[in-house]
């Protein structure tokens, strides 16, 4: 073994002591990334693994860097913004996302992305029309 794996293998002992611990969060994470669609609290997320609610709160941030609730606000948001530039309305993807209401995901979609979800998707329709308006013109030339 040579000293780079060597120093790897130190570092990672001290950051990723517990195997049991990053299985946990990585299969807390992949939950979330297949059920953000429906109403998850962190009750739920520590019986799917079999752990207390504080524990997982814990591990989750410390490896993560976030909340669960926070890593799942933030997948909703990155879903919402794929769903409104293929053209679903505020109101559909509200709920598709997971959200319980238009006004509380359009405030929380305003704080995080800095424009409202409609005005969101107004500039990437108006940058696509652009695009093939660019496209048009320089395949007749």
């Amino acid at each position: 073994m040579n000293f780079y794996q060597q120093e790897l293998n130190r570092i990672k002992s001290i950051c990723y002591s517990n195997e049991a611990q990053i299985k946990t969060v990585i299969r807390t994470r992949k939950f979330i990334e297949h059920n953000f669609d429906k109403e998850l609290d962190l009750n739920l997320l520590s019986h799917t693994q079999f752990t207390s609610k504080f524990h997982l709160l814990r591990l989750f941030k410390k490896y993560y860097g976030v909340t669960p609730k926070q890593y799942l606000i933030d997948k909703r948001i990155e879903k919402s913004k794929q769903y409104l530039k293929n053209g679903m309305t505020v109101t559909e993807t509200c709920f598709a996302v997971g959200f319980e209401s238009p006004s509380s995901f359009s405030t929380l979609f305003k704080s995080k992305i800095g424009v409202a979800p409609i005005e969101f998707q107004k500039k990437q329709f108006s940058q696509s029309n652009l695009k093939l308006d660019l496209q048009t013109c320089t395949s007749q030339f």
